[in-house]
Formats: structure tokens, sequence, C-alpha cells
């Protein structure tokens, strides 16, 4: 038999283990409803078992099943801005598809702000940056928090749509080999990752380790991309971000780029203002007629298939 100190200390163990269970809210909303668009917040999974996601869902009014689409949000390797970032909410964005019959859910990765835990898409350092691997952890934890989303009886389980921006769509390029029933749709907003390289504009981490990891991508990939970049984008340009849609055509996937007019003083943040989401309308429209097998109805009118 183990001596009682032994004994104690196991018991100990399993206490606090029980403990820090307890502790830990439930996955799912935590709390009621409130303004605009029945905004809520919510817990959803994350690839990292001791780390819940903080998410904010937005839906239209009924019960549904709604189409369920999520926005991933940029990102930043330094460790003291990260933990800063203020919740994601892209709150123009999300009325705009809340407006056209859509569920909306802002998931905040691990490593980040509110949610905390192990920065799961690491890049590395500038030389030896591994963007392919940073990109497929960033679709990792996308897909991780829509599988438990889609499991709601308000969220239609199939023909979601992701809207990414910066990293978060690279992570979405990333998505972009998924069953194509499972994802309908993929928008891209300055897809990319090492921009602004030592905090200086136009400068990008070793290039051409992306433009591969960009055909690696495309090679996989079986839902079309819509890929968008503003005019005065300065993290990843427009001629630039054109190679690396070249990349990703050429090695099989299918693309349609397009240059968004020049938005404010740094066209990379577009998507996070409602002038920025106004001039990429027309292209989002696009994108969505473009799902052959879901029609998408105004928040007031039918929404079954």
């Amino acid at each position: 038999m183990p001596p009682l100190t032994t004994l104690l200390a196991l018991v100990a163990v399993v206490a606090l283990g029980a403990h820090t269970a307890a502790a830990q809210p439930s996955l799912g909303a935590q709390g009621p409803e409130s303004e605009p668009h029945r905004l809520q917040h919510w817990l959803v999974p994350s690839p990292d078992p001791a780390t819940a996601a903080h998410a904010m869902l937005f839906r239209p009014r009924g019960e549904g099943p709604f189409p369920l689409a999520v926005i991933a949000h940029a990102t930043t390797q330094n460790v003291l801005r990260r933990a800063q970032m203020p919740r994601p909410e892209y709150r123009a964005l999300a009325a705009w598809l809340v407006a056209r019959g859509f569920a909306v859910l802002v998931p905040e990765r691990p490593g980040h702000g509110a949610t905390g835990g192990k920065y799961l898409e690491d890049q590395g350092g500038c030389d030896e940056a591994d963007y392919a691997k940073a990109g497929r952890a960033t679709a990792d934890a996308i897909a991780t928090a829509t599988g438990f989303i889609r499991q709601q009886p308000f969220i239609r389980s199939e023909g979601m749509v992701v809207i990414g921006h910066s990293a978060g769509a690279w992570g979405a390029l990333a998505l972009a080999g998924d069953d194509p029933k499972n994802v309908a749709a993929i928008v891209a907003f300055a897809p990319g990752r090492g921009g602004h390289a030592n905090d200086f504009p136009n400068r990008v981490c070793a290039p051409h380790t992306l433009m591969a990891a960009a055909g690696e991508f495309g090679k996989a990939a079986r839902v079309k991309v819509t890929w968008l970049v503003a005019a005065n984008d300065s993290y990843f340009s427009p001629a630039f971000s054109r190679q690396l849609a070249d990349a990703f055509r050429a090695a099989g996937g299918k693309a349609d780029f397009r240059v968004l007019p020049a938005h404010g003083s740094e066209g990379h943040w577009l998507v996070e203002t409602e002038g920025g989401v106004s001039l990429a309308g027309p292209e989002l429209d696009r994108a969505l007629k473009a799902r052959s097998r879901y029609r998408v109805f105004p928040a007031d009118g039918p929404s079954q298939p």
C-alpha cells in the first residue's frame, strides 16, 4: 500500500483537477442576447483542449436554421500585442451578413486577447518561417469552432461561408481543401503572413516561402476563393497579392482576384470598417451568389434552402 503522504498527494491532485474542471465555464452561450443583431457571447472549443475560445455570435430574427458565416481575424507575432488585442467582432461585416440571412460567428483563436492559451499558429522567425504550418493551424482553429456551432439546432450544418482577414484569410486558404458540401465559399481579405516585416510597410518576411505555401494550399483546394485586397494595402500590396493568388491558381486552386479601391490611411484594415464593407459589398455579393447549392434570403425571409 502506498505511504500516507503519497495518498494525500494523490487526493490533493484529484481535488485540484476537480476544482479546475468545475471552475471552467461550460461551452455554449455565456449570457443573453443583446443588440445589435442578437449579439451573444459564446465559448466554443479550440484545438487546445485546455483553452475554450471566446466568440461573438450574431443572428437574424427567427428560429432558423440559418446558413453560417464565420469571420476569421488577423493576428500578430508580437506577444504583447496579441495579449492586448480587443475581442474581434467585425460588426459592420457581421451586420452585412445578417441582413442577408446568415448567422455569423466571430471566434477569437487561442493565443489572443481574452481567449489566451497557447499561440498555435506561430510562423516562427522571419528567415525560417513555416507559413504552411501556421495557415493549417489557423484553419484547424476555425474548423474546431465552427464544428461546434454547426451542431446547434438554429444553424444549417452544410454550406458554410468562411471570410478571413489577413492571417485569418491565410487560414481560410488552407480550408479551401475542405469538402465543398461543408464550405460553400471562401472570401479572403488580404491573405498572408509575415507582412510589415520588422514593422516596415511593403516588406514581407521570406516572400518566396509564402508563395510556395500558397501553392501548397492551391494544390489541395476544392473550394473557390474570392481574393480581395485594397489598393493601399501596405502589408500585402496588390502586386504582391496577385503573385500569391497566381501561385495558388498555378497549383490548381480557383480564385477570383480583385483589387478594391483605396480605403483610409491603410487599406489592410478595410474589412473592419463600415465604409470598407460597403466598398467590398459587390464582390461579397458575387461570392455569395456563386454558392451553387444554397440560396440566401433576407433576414426576415425564409431560412430553408
